[in-house]
């Protein structure tokens, strides 16, 4: 144990990273990613660790970034910050030397969605949902994956049509995650996955997997996904007559009065 945010254990080969915000449902907080930070370089320090386990206790994998955290009107330089902060830790697990398994189940929003989609491979229980709200909140996305594991289409569909809750069934026939299985055999079956990776040599497989993150980056997906942390810093640092109506509404009334009023505007057209 880490700390009472994210349990760090070895089973074997494998290196267990799990959330534990249940009652949150394991949003992220500055505490939160700090201690995902010592629970990675634990895992990384370890010779006898060969893959990496990402979980989250409790009913969902992730609902993100904890908003109750955000500063109100921060000033740019802060606001860069800390979606610099939320960016490292996402592509820490892309960038991992070791294997990286996420298995998720029932939330994996935002945040939370965008650190699934970063580990190499994701198993999800055929409960699980996915998507990217933060458009409705007036946000940008932290880590712009999404267009580089789906198409053009998919990812428009759900960033800019306000298609927030993708099933397991269609993530998987979007390349967002590899297999679906029963809610009640997602660690037995991630725990499998995880042994049959730390079965195959070791420089072998970190080297592949350099190998293969070299692929995008010739791509250009670092490049991207920099252009793009930028725009998102500037979408949470521009303020609007229509933002402006959110926030307040947000503020004084909660999320969801938030959101009925930017629905509602359009209800009947």
């Amino acid at each position: 144990m880490i700390n009472d945010l994210v349990i760090y254990t070895v089973n074997g080969p494998i290196g267990e990273i799990t959330l534990n915000r249940p009652h949150k449902l394991n949003s992220m907080t500055a505490d939160v990613i700090e201690a995902l930070h010592i629970a990675m370089d634990k895992a990384e320090a370890d010779d006898n660790v060969r893959v990496i386990l990402l979980k989250g206790n409790g009913k969902s994998f992730c609902a993100g970034f904890d908003l109750g955290e955000m500063e109100e009107d921060p000033e740019k330089d802060v606001m860069g910050q800390m979606l610099k902060a939320d960016f490292d830790i996402i592509m820490r697990f892309w960038n991992s030397p070791k294997p990286t398994i996420s298995a998720v189940q029932g939330y994996a929003l935002g945040g939370g969605f965008e650190l699934a989609m970063a580990c190499d491979v994701t198993i999800a229980s055929d409960n699980a949902v996915f998507g990217e709200p933060e458009p409705k909140f007036g946000s940008g996305i932290v880590a712009l994956l999404l267009p580089w594991l789906t198409g053009p289409k998919q990812t428009k569909e759900m960033l800019l049509f306000g298609n927030d809750r993708i099933a397991a069934n269609r993530a998987v026939m979007m390349g967002l995650v590899n297999i679906t299985v029963p809610a009640d055999d997602l660690e037995k079956e991630a725990r499998e996955m995880a042994l049959r990776s730390a079965m195959l040599d070791t420089s072998a497989a970190r080297m592949t997997k350099v190998a293969i993150n070299k692929s995008y980056s010739q791509m250009g997906m670092e490049d991207a996904l920099q252009q793009a942390l930028d725009i998102d810093v500037e979408i949470e640092t521009t303020e609007t007559d229509e933002s402006r109506a959110f926030k307040q509404i947000l503020n004084t009334e909660g999320v969801k009065a938030a959101i009925a009023w930017r629905e509602a505007r359009f209800a009947a057209a």
